[in-house]
């Protein structure tokens, strides 16, 4: 048996950089309404034809490659976390494999949404625990903006949003005390309506349906989110999860070096931050540049946290993260 260690990290996001005010030209709302709600100041958006979730990704991932050590012809497998991939299939992990020039190695692809990097991160924790692989690539990249409803009539959902790719690359560690000591993972598919992209899809409406009806007020295939309903849930389950792990681990609030939260909301953020008694050296938050990047929220968050110091050898490091399935998980890492 093997632990699993963070070996490099890696991110990428567009240079767009889309401010409140901006949004605030085409949408009715303004800089104080969203900053007030979420914490958000500015997001980046791809520039159609120059960024693509899988290009995003394998320029995070080449980062991470490249700080890991690990020879591109030695990556065992590949781990790719979005609810945006390029085409509806096949899914990006394979288009990392080819445009990485890596081996025919696997490549799996995760639909956990908002917390993709975490159900990643434990997918291929496993492997490698159980000796079947030594390094494993683990990517989360999303392509929000081209897929939300830019109007006044979705306001209250794209505002959040934002582009951007974090990866991660996982490789054997003997020293059972250090790496990635547990990861856990729950969901509660009876509130899976309450966030939610209905259409295209093949149990209800797909693309020949939509194209049929030719619809302006059809509002299925944007993203539908029950707000309140949302941040109660998340402000419960973050706790419960991030307790289990130090559970798990017998470990006490006390011990987190460093939470790093899925970036959903800064409101949500700062509640679990509250509720722990943690200081702002404790916890890292970066939704105020970027937005809510769903599965490269973290590996995002945490990179930055690491380029800057925040992270050091022997930290005991806390990954968490709720969001659409109802889905949530978190991992403890030890540094």
């Amino acid at each position: 048996m093997y632990h699993s260690k963070i070996a490099g990290l890696g991110f990428y996001v567009p240079s767009n950089i889309v401010t409140n005010d901006d949004l605030s030209k085409i949408i009715d709302t303004n800089d104080e309404w969203i900053q007030e709600r979420t914490g958000i100041q500015e997001r980046r958006h791809i520039i159609r034809g120059e960024d693509t979730t899988t290009s995003m990704g394998v320029k995070a991932a080449e980062i991470a490659i490249e700080r890991s050590g690990v020879a591109k012809e030695d990556i065992d497998f590949v781990v790719f976390a979005t609810l945006s991939p390029d085409y509806y299939f096949p899914g990006p992990g394979v288009l990392v494999q080819r445009d990485l020039g890596l081996r025919t190695v696997g490549a799996l692809d995760v639909r956990n949404q908002c917390s993709g990097f975490v159900y990643a991160l434990s997918v291929a924790d496993q492997y490698i625990k159980t000796g079947m692989y030594k390094n494993v690539l683990v990517i989360g990249s999303e392509v929000h903006s081209t897929g939300l409803d830019m109007t006044t009539r979705g306001r209250g959902v794209s505002v959040i949003f934002g582009d951007g790719a974090g990866a991660a690359v996982l490789s054997r560690e003997e020293d059972l005390t250090k790496g990635i000591l547990s990861t856990h993972l729950h969901s509660e598919g009876q509130h899976a309506e309450e966030l939610i992209v209905k259409a295209p899809g093949m149990g209800g409406r797909w693309v020949t349906d939509i194209l049929a009806d030719n619809d302006p007020d059809d509002e299925s295939y944007f993203p539908y989110m029950n707000g309140q309903f949302v941040f109660k849930n998340a402000v419960v389950r973050f706790s419960e999860v991030i307790n289990e792990g130090l559970q798990a681990n017998n470990l006490q609030v006390s011990d987190i070096d460093m939470l790093i939260p899925h970036q959903a909301n800064l409101r949500i953020s700062q509640f679990i931050q509250k509720k722990f008694n943690l200081t702002d050296e404790q916890v890292y938050n970066n939704i105020q540049k970027y937005g809510n990047t769903t599965a490269a929220s973290i590996p995002i968050a945490l990179t930055e946290a690491w380029e800057k110091g925040k992270i050091k050898s022997g930290d005991t490091v806390v990954l968490a993260a709720f969001g659409s399935g109802f889905t949530w998980g978190s991992a403890i890492i030890k540094w």
